[in-house]
């Protein structure tokens, strides 16, 4: 695409070959279509400057309204809403985005709102809206519930949803679906017709950023859904698809034990090969070490500095149950380079550009080729660097995953995300954030959901018994108080009770997980948050760790774990529910292939283009061949053994384990 070249377009030019830089076709491109008022997504490979192509698009549409005055300290009001779904990301994209601001003698202010946000940053905020506010899906709902929220979104230009293949299919995804849909409403309001676009009759630019999808085009529709639907509207355009032909090389190795007959054949953890990652770590700038859950990632933190005791105050431990502070200080450190090894689970997951890291090492399998590529593009986060992954296997078989990962690597087999379908549950919990802040009409707030996607197929009957749920508590509950939350008043749908108020300010989100608690030093400091569960089975004097220390229990005060320092060479590794990680269908349908490939080497029929995680089993093979079968690519194995105990029975699909727990 002819790029139009623009007074905003010469000043950012300018600004990236002072630098050195030079923009990619594909960032021009989305910077064409923000000028021209279009939606869209832009997919890029994982540190190819996917940011820059919304964040420096929205900065020359403003330059290009305000030539004369874009650098006026003037407040603008809020221009760029900048949605992530996860908080690390919120810092890093906040942080470049800054720099850019400053560099350009530009006034703008980029504000931060999440979970971290303090309450009186977050009240400053309400009072003077910075020009790009960063959110999670969960906070922008709990702006959505603050009284007048209208006045925050009338300026507002853009809406980028960062990362969005991570919400799309999850109820966090009919969030920012729900809060898309109640911001275009309120921005259609503030707008005279002349600030409209010609195409979505809409001042609102709406722009997904993604990076490894299989449905693209269904994801973008999903997302752009709201400015492009209702009734009567007759268009049938659905957005713009920006996809950058960059080539991100994926360098994929495999640890392999030094005796494979006597490494495990499931289960572990993985440990036993902890000397091999010694020295890739020592040989490395950075690396960071994925682990899947937040116990393992202890144990394995501890396992490293216990085999190599010179790495303290050189590697650190990075997961969603560690105090802020921690997980900041891990983040920082990691951009200056001052750490060698960073032990994380998926909270370091997405799009933070840690450029220091040279390699990533995945520890088990990751279960689904998207989340796998997007934890090997942490490395070589920049245009033309090569990223490079290990795989170290956590038992015997998942060489096989390895195998599999490859080639469908190679092919591009990336995994599609299906998005969710009428949500009942995530809309009545939004009625009823409207509810608590100005109200809602409800015949206005259905024309507004029947636009999303979500909810397009939505009936008069079904909406109907909805508002019945959130006013009467419905026909099961409708004698108990307590369901009785939203009162009609002249036709306004209003919760004007405090309490109910407070109660879903604090329980907003989608993310199902235990009662967490506190755990605190008694001479005071915050170590991180653990669940309830697993600090009831504790005795006082118990050792557990956790965040990397070693703590000894000592009681529960006010629904807050209280512990003391402790130098016990033992102890209980804690566990969080939600560890459980189902394989992606993709990669089922990848490694029933690689087994079928198994089949061959061991008949000998064909050796050629063998992967060697496929060779190094083949012992194993050999036995499982000898004592059963090895099962084709069209094949279900099942094994009949009689013991002591009586006869059983095997089945093994190898489809994953949601698809073994139902058979």
């Amino acid at each position: 695409m002819k790029v139009e070249k623009t007074f905003g377009y010469k000043i950012i030019h300018e600004w990236l070959h002072s630098k050195g830089y030079a923009p990619f076709a594909f960032q021009q491109e989305t910077w064409q279509h923000i000028i021209n008022k279009k939606s869209g997504l832009v997919n890029a490979p994982t540190g190819c400057g996917k940011t820059f192509s919304v964040f420096l698009g929205a900065i020359i549409d403003f330059i290009n309204e305000h030539p004369k005055n874009y650098k006026s300290k003037n407040k603008s009001g809020l221009q760029l809403l900048w949605i992530t779904p996860l908080r690390a990301l919120a810092k890093d994209i906040g942080r470049a985005m800054e720099e850019v601001v400053s560099e350009l003698g530009m006034a703008w202010k980029v504000g931060i709102r999440n979970g971290d946000t303090s309450i009186s940053d977050r009240q400053k905020q309400i009072r003077q809206m910075p020009e790009v506010l960063i959110t999670t899906p969960e906070s922008l709902h709990l702006l959505l519930a603050q009284k007048n929220y209208p006045n925050v979104f009338k300026t507002l230009k853009i809406i980028a949803i960062d990362e969005w293949h991570e919400l799309l299919g999850s109820k966090r995804g009919v969030q920012v679906e729900l809060a898309i849909s109640r911001i275009t409403s309120v921005c259609k309001e503030h707008h005279v017709n002349n600030d409209l676009s010609p195409i979505s009759n809409c001042p609102l630019s709406i722009w997904g950023i993604s990076a490894t999808i299989g449905n693209l085009i269904q994801a973008q529709e999903v997302l752009v859904s709201p400015l492009f639907s209702g009734e009567g509207s007759g268009v049938k355009y659905l957005g713009e698809t920006v996809t950058a032909q960059i080539d991100k090389p994926i360098q994929i190795e495999s640890i392999f034990p030094d005796e494979m007959e006597k490494f495990p054949w499931a289960g572990h953890l993985g440990i036993k090969l902890v000397d091999k990652v010694i020295p890739i770590i020592m040989q490395s700038t950075t690396t960071l070490i994925f682990i899947n859950t937040r116990g393992m990632s202890e144990m394995w933190y501890q396992s490293i500095l216990t085999a190599c005791p010179e790495l303290s105050g050189a590697i650190a431990l990075h997961h969603g149950s560690i105090e802020q502070d921690l997980r900041f200080w891990v983040e920082e450190n990691l951009h200056t380079g001052k750490l060698k090894a960073v032990v994380c689970t998926a909270s370091l997951d997405l799009g933070v550009d840690f450029r220091p890291v040279e390699t990533v090492i995945q520890v088990g399998s990751p279960k689904g080729v998207a989340r796998f590529l997007q934890r090997a593009g942490r490395s070589g986060h920049r245009p033309g660097e090569i990223s490079k992954i290990y795989f170290l296997p956590t038992h015997s078989l998942e060489l096989m995953e390895a195998a599999a990962l490859k080639e469908a690597s190679e092919i591009k087999l990336i995994e599609s995300r299906d998005p969710r379908i009428l949500c009942f549950d995530v809309l009545i919990q939004y009625l009823s954030t409207l509810a608590i802040s100005d109200g809602f009409y409800p015949e206005k707030i259905y024309e507004e959901i029947k636009t999303t996607y979500c909810y397009r197929h939505i009936t008069k009957d079904e909406w109907h018994q909805i508002l019945q749920f959130a006013t009467a508590g419905g026909v099961a509950l409708q004698h108990y108080d307590d369901y009785k939350k939203i009162e009609i008043i002249d036709g306004l749908y209003k919760i004007n009770n405090r309490r109910m108020a407070m109660r879903h300010r604090m329980h907003i989100g989608t993310i199902v997980s235990d009662p967490m608690m506190k755990v605190k030093f008694i001479s005071g400091g915050f170590v991180g948050v653990i669940e309830e569960w697993f600090i009831a089975r504790l005795q006082p004097g118990d050792v557990f760790t956790l965040a990397g220390r070693t703590l000894e229990f000592a009681m529960v005060k006010d629904m807050t774990a209280l512990v003391r320092k402790s130098n016990s060479k033992k102890s209980i590794i804690p566990s969080w529910q939600g560890g459980r990680m189902p394989l992606s269908a993709n990669l089922g349908f990848m490694l029933r292939k690689k087994f079928d490939e198994a089949g061959m080497l061991l008949h000998k029929k064909d050796r050629k283009n063998i992967e060697e995680e496929i060779t190094s089993l083949q012992p194993l093979f050999e036995l499982q061949e000898y004592l059963s079968h090895i099962p084709k690519q069209n094949e279900l194995l099942i094994e009949h053994i009689e013991t002591r105990d009586g006869f059983h029975l095997f089945v093994f699909p190898f489809e994953g384990r949601l698809v073994h727990e139902a058979m």
